[in-house]
């Protein structure tokens, strides 16, 4: 069996030290030794720029060394993204690229000052065609989707061709939703054990799933890494061995979009439903703060300004206030009023943090609009969820 296996390492940058440690402990450090106890293995790694900026602060520059050490020796392939994970269909076009340059800086700071990813992770795979013409104009070759994309559909694509957007002249590759929902290791373990003829999988998960979200009693993760009947290869590796691409015209939508919102046409309703006055009015609070920082630029605490508002924009501020639940993928119920909080407190603060006397007027409608949401937020939380 040929795998394909994708991993996206992220974290808030303004959660909590202990969930970072947490998620590194269990999971990250965990597929970094399996990579150095298995030299025949290869992955493709996302590694947000603001994933990095918290290890550096909480002392995992030895981690970062070991990554480099194996990307080095090719195992590891790292991609670009957006440092601070924000929903890029959804921001400025301005603020996208200043967000993939901001992570560029940071891979560089590690991993060579001329080190340019070939690839390029969209958070929550969440492709539009404005976004992936700004990935091409900015120098990187392919990404990497959910299979709905392609047609709409679920069940209907051939992971063996390599495709080009039509769109933005990228490489495409589709990871299979079915796998990537499930405990890869487990499941391509019980394929491997039935069918002995060459099968192909392109998964592409949080990396969470690698002990965090799933404690592998059984070690399905070593034991799959052990099978001599495995190969792996890095995304680019995978394209690079395919001449011949297959034109397509992607639709915009998520690594989690069903067929029925894509017909609807809301490819991002998870992170903004237009039924949810709770993400509506956070939307609101996160485009007046935008607005904002960006016209007062000049401002002696633009930098502090815009320390908040990109913390606030990550897509997390939006998923936790969606509601949904996804314990059939390992993942918790998302809805959580700290997390929200924790979100709309920045956006807030990136406002008030400005010092010019005429921002006074929008401070006041800001305020008015925090308040909002947050009395939203909790009515919404002890007069429905906590029933459940």
């Amino acid at each position: 069996m040929l795998w394909i296996n994708f991993l996206h390492l992220y974290q808030p940058v303004n959660t909590d030290a202990h969930f970072i440690k947490e998620a590194t402990e269990l999971s990250y450090i965990r597929i970094i030794r399996a990579l150095e106890e298995h030299p025949n293995i290869k992955f493709t790694l996302n590694i947000t720029g603001g994933l990095i900026l918290r290890w550096e602060e909480l002392g995992y520059e030895n981690l970062l060394k070991r990554i480099n050490n194996l990307r080095e020796k090719g195992q590891i392939e790292l991609t670009g993204s957006a440092a601070y994970h924000p929903l890029l269909p959804l921001i400025p076009k301005g603020e996208t690229i200043r967000q993939i340059k901001e992570n560029e800086e940071i891979l560089q700071k590690h991993f060579g000052h001329k080190f340019k990813p070939r690839g390029f992770f969209i958070p929550e795979m969440a492709y539009s065609p404005k976004v992936a013409k700004i990935i091409k104009k900015l120098g990187y070759e392919w990404i990497i989707l959910g299979e709905i994309v392609e047609k709409g559909k679920l069940g209907k694509t051939d992971f063996n061709k390599i495709y080009e957007d039509k769109n933005s002249g990228l490489k495409i590759i589709f990871r299979s939703r079915e796998l990537s929902e499930s405990y890869v290791p487990e499941t391509l373990n019980k394929i491997m054990a039935k069918q002995k003829d060459n099968n192909l999988a392109i998964t592409a998960t949080d990396a969470e799933l690698y002990g965090l979200r799933h404690n592998d009693p059984t070690g399905e993760f070593e034991k799959i890494l052990k099978n001599p009947d495995l190969e792996t290869k890095t995304v680019s590796e995978f394209i690079d061995g395919h001449k011949k691409l297959e034109k397509i015209k992607p639709i915009a939508g998520s690594w989690v979009s069903t067929e029925e919102e894509l017909k609807r046409g809301e490819p991002y309703i998870l992170w903004s439903d237009k039924k949810n006055k709770i993400q509506k009015n956070i939307w609101k609070l996160a485009n007046l703060a935008y607005k904002t920082v960006d016209k007062y630029e000049k401002d002696e605490n633009a930098v502090w300004a815009r320390w908040h508002l990109v913390r606030g924009l990550a897509s997390c501020t939006f998923w936790w206030a969606s509601g949904k639940d996804f314990s059939h993928i390992f993942g918790p119920l998302s809805w959580n009023p700290d997390e929200i909080e924790r979100g709309i407190n920045e956006l807030i603060r990136a406002v008030r943090t400005l010092d010019d006397a005429t921002t006074r007027k929008t401070k006041i409608k800001a305020e008015k609009l925090y308040i909002k949401i947050k009395q939203m937020v909790w009515k919404k939380h002890w007069t429905y969820y906590w029933k459940k």
